[in-house]
């Protein structure tokens, strides 16, 4: 490691970003799955957007829901990928101080917005399944949007201190991030400050923000579930539960590695530094590579909108 890594600044004008620590002979063969996850991701969640914009009957709030996320999919993949792909290809570690505040900042603000898509997205299958003749009159395209840009700024607004905490500690021991991005913990780590302020705020967002989006969508799934049992016939119980099955599984793929890493980061200092870093990154790129796959495969409208796409153009 070179002197000038260890000299002492305040606010250092880049950081050095080494990847996967210990895995460096490894990278470009790790690159090969990241970059096909990666092109999935951007491939699939297109197609989601295309077929709801272009099918009328898609145009309802279940579907606005989807594109939400789909959206914030993209978003979040693009937020990291790129660069991950250039240290494992390129050997470009380094990233200039601001824009690794900025990729710390989009990477958090949409990791909340996608648990607040899905809050959205399950209290639409509430409403559908426990009051379904309210459905129309409650979730009404005003409403959507209402919930939509609450979303927005919820997130926009809790990662806003993020950026602004990190800027004001100093960096007197080194710039060198053992990550493969500008993840919030690992950035504060450099600080040689007192940066408990940090650390709180940041539990606060994850066991205080999205442990509460956890419950409300347990609570909702809870209600949903006792609905469909609750239904005269066999063919309407696997229906209804046909329709939340995709909501389910794709909350699993987010929330379950999501809550896996924040623990293992914090908590498991046993656990080797690259399994921290490998977590992280199955935590940001694994959802927005499932979801697509997973309502193209479980939502019929959607399944059946594709089969047409591809039939058509294969005549």
């Amino acid at each position: 490691m070179s002197d000038s890594n260890k000299t002492d600044f305040t606010n250092p004008s880049t950081f050095i970003l080494l990847g996967i620590p210990g895995l460096e002979a490894a990278h470009v063969w790790i690159s090969i799955p990241f970059c096909a996850m990666y092109v999935i991701a951007i491939l699939g969640n297109f197609i989601i957007l295309f077929i709801v914009k272009t099918e009328p009957s898609l145009h309802e709030p279940m579907y606005y829901f989807l594109c939400m996320l789909a959206i914030t999919d993209l978003v979040l993949s693009t937020s990291t990928l790129p660069k991950t792909l250039s240290i494992y290809w390129f050997n470009s570690r380094e990233i200039d101080f601001s824009a690794c505040l900025s990729q710390l900042y989009f990477i958090h603000c949409f990791l909340v917005m996608e648990s607040g898509n899905f809050v959205a997205m399950a209290f639409d299958r509430y409403v559908a399944i426990c009051h379904p003749l309210r459905h129309s009159t409650l979730l009404t395209n005003s409403m959507v949007a209402k919930i939509g840009l609450a979303v927005v700024l919820r997130g926009s607004i809790l990662i806003l201190p993020y950026p602004f905490l990190v800027r004001q500690w100093p960096y007197c021991r080194t710039n060198i991030i053992p990550h493969t991005h500008c993840e919030h913990i690992a950035v504060v780590k450099l600080a040689c400050a007192d940066t408990l302020i940090s650390s709180y705020y940041g539990l606060f967002v994850v066991f205080g923000v999205r442990g509460l989006d956890m419950i409300f969508i347990a609570v909702s799934y809870t209600q949903i579930l006792k609905a469909i049992f609750s239904l005269p016939t066999k063919d309407a119980r696997l229906k209804a539960l046909g329709t939340c099955s995709s909501h389910l599984c794709a909350i699993l793929a987010f929330y379950i590695p999501g809550l896996f890493s924040t623990i293992t980061h914090r908590y498991g200092h046993n656990v080797p530094l690259h399994f921290h870093v490998l977590m992280a990154n199955v935590y940001i790129l694994v959802p927005p590579m499932l979801n697509p796959i997973i309502y193209g495969v479980r939502t019929k409208q959607i399944r059946g909108r594709l089969f047409q796409l591809f039939t058509h153009k294969g005549t």
